[in-house]
This record gives C-alpha cells, sequence and structure tokens, in this order.
C-alpha cells in the first residue's frame, strides 16, 4: 500500500496497491439505492401484510389473514381429493371385500400394504417398531408367536377390539411357594431350551401341574388353542426370559387387579381397540390387518 496520493484530487480513500490501483469513493449506482430502498419498503410491506409481529398474549394476524395452517390444509384438501379420484377403486375394493379376499388379490394385497405403511407408523410402530420387530415387552409382529392367533381374520379381530392379557399371580389362586416359584420358573426356562426332560426339573415340573399352568399354556406348554396364553417352548418371551423376570411374572401375574386397580409389579399387557381410534377404521383396520399379516408372522 502506497503512503503517498499520487491523485489527490481523483476521490479515492488513499489506499493503493501496486502503484495504480486504488480504492474509490463513489457513491452507489441509483439502482443499486433505489432497491436498497424498496427494500426497506417492503419489509414494511411484509410485516404489515403476513403475521410477522408478536404481541404480548398472542400475534399480529396480518393484513392479509393467511396463516401456514390454511394453506396446509388447502394443500392437504387438493392431495386428498386427487387420491381419492386416482385410488377409487381400490379404495371401494377394499371397503367391499374381506381380508382373505384381500390377501388373495396380489395387486390389491400390494396396494394395502404400501397404504398401511404410514398408519403403522402413525398408531402402531411405537410398540411394535417400525418394522414390526417389537420393542421391549411388547410383542414381536414379523414371526410366527401368536398369543390369540396369526390368522388374517384373528389379527383384524386384535387390532379391532384390541387385547387384555391375563395370568393369575403365583399360580392359580396364588398357592405356590416362593421354592416352588423358582422351581417352576426353571421348568418354564427348560421348556423353552428344549431339556424339560432332564431330572433335575422334575419339581418344577409338578409345580407346572399343580399351580394348574397347563390349563392355559399346555402340558406341554404348548397351549391347545390362541387364547392369549404364551407358547413356552419357542424361545420367545413376552416381557422376559432372564429367571429373575420369568420369576416376577409368576409371582405377581399379568394385569392382576384388586379393588378395580392393578396390583403392585403385575405385568401390564394391554392392547387398545383400534375401532375408535382410526380414521375410516372399516377400511384401515383391514388394511393394517394385511400389513400385519404380510411382515412374515402370518400363520
Amino acid at each position: 500500500m502506497a503512503h503517498n496520493n499520487p491523485w489527490p484530487d481523483e476521490g479515492n480513500t488513499g489506499h493503493i496497491w501496486d502503484e495504480d490501483i486504488r480504492e474509490l469513493d463513489n457513491p452507489p449506482p441509483l439502482w443499486w439505492m433505489l432497491s436498497l430502498y424498496a427494500g426497506f419498503v417492503m419489509m414494511v410491506f411484509y410485516a404489515l401484510y403476513y403475521p410477522t409481529i408478536p404481541l404480548k398474549d398472542s400475534h399480529f394476524e396480518g393484513l392479509a389473514g393467511w396463516t401456514q395452517i390454511e394453506e396446509y390444509k388447502e394443500d392437504k384438501a387438493v392431495l386428498e381429493n386427487w387420491r381419492k379420484a386416482k385410488f377409487a377403486e381400490q379404495e371401494e375394493q377394499l371397503a367391499a371385500l374381506s381380508v382373505d379376499e384381500i390377501l388373495k388379490n396380489d395387486e390389491l394385497k400390494t396396494y394395502a400394504v404400501k397404504t398401511s405403511k404410514v398408519l403403522f407408523g402413525d398408531y402402531c410402530a411405537a410398540c411394535h417398531g417400525a418394522g414390526g420387530q417389537g420393542n421391549p415387552n411388547f410383542p414381536v409382529l414379523a414371526d410366527d408367536d401368536w398369543l390369540w392367533g396369526g390368522k388374517p381374520a384373528q389379527i383384524k379381530a386384535s387390532i379391532s377390539n384390541g387385547r387384555v392379557g391375563n395370568m393369575p399371580a403365583r399360580g392359580m389362586m396364588g398357592n405356590l411357594s416362593d421354592e416352588e416359584i423358582g422351581q417352576v420358573a426353571d421348568y418354564v426356562i427348560a421348556l423353552s431350551e428344549g431339556n424339560a426332560d432332564q431330572p433335575k426339573y422334575a419339581a418344577g415340573k409338578a409345580v407346572y401341574t399343580k399351580g394348574m399352568c397347563l390349563a392355559c399354556h399346555g402340558p406341554a406348554g404348548k397351549p391347545l388353542a390362541p387364547a392369549g396364553a404364551t407358547n413356552l417352548t419357542d424361545g420367545v418371551w413376552r416381557f422376559s426370559g432372564d429367571r429373575d423376570e420369568v420369576i416376577k411374572t409368576i409371582t405377581y401375574g399379568v394385569n392382576v387387579k384388586k379393588g378395580g386397580e392393578l396390583t403392585e409389579n403385575t405385568r401390564k399387557a394391554v392392547m387398545p381397540a383400534f375401532k375408535e381410534r382410526l380414521p375410516d377404521p372399516e377400511v384401515n383396520i383391514k388394511r393394517l390387518a394385511v400389513y400385519v399379516y404380510s411382515l412374515g408372522g402370518g400363520q
């Protein structure tokens, strides 16, 4: 930078490089200044036209009365009307056919599955996982272990009416001692591992019979019919297969109530009914039943 200014009357700032490169002090072009002033005018217009000014308890709604919510509703209505027109035939078929009939129609089944993903994410994934893989203390939907049956009509009934698990505390009428609960817990874990016939589990097997566990879970640990009881032989656990957790389930039961209230430490296993929660439940329950069945665990 030069210390001497060879062009003192030029209107430069005195900053000179490489002998003749100067920084001038000329005013901005007129078009640039007009754009700057126009920008300030637009800021005032924008602030008055749109809801941009916060107030003490609310906000200035703007002269246009425009809101993002209204625009969203308008755009959503356009999209929904387009969908109704484009997929009217498929929706009519979903409403008219049973879940079994939908599953037999590959094209309609594919449509039901694709249009169920968002619905499943909104209403089911919080408990059952985004892909039906389950979450802690909630059932997996992608295997072949079903408490209430995995046939299409049974899945539809579960979604529609909900399910409430039930298991008495400490065996039938609470007639098991702590020692017996430990023995039957070991036997139940052995059933899941396929080695329950070993002599060391004989005491637990006797308790299994005494406590009337077989009434729900079957003589060999496998329920004779899907009615809410777990299959104890497949290694799939509704809560946990850890010994302490199995003991807790046997000790305190599932959804055990006293005086109309759940008892302390009892397992909570409730699936709400969705026939009054879902939009357009008549169609969407069937849609979800097809989706759940298609996750891979449908019987």
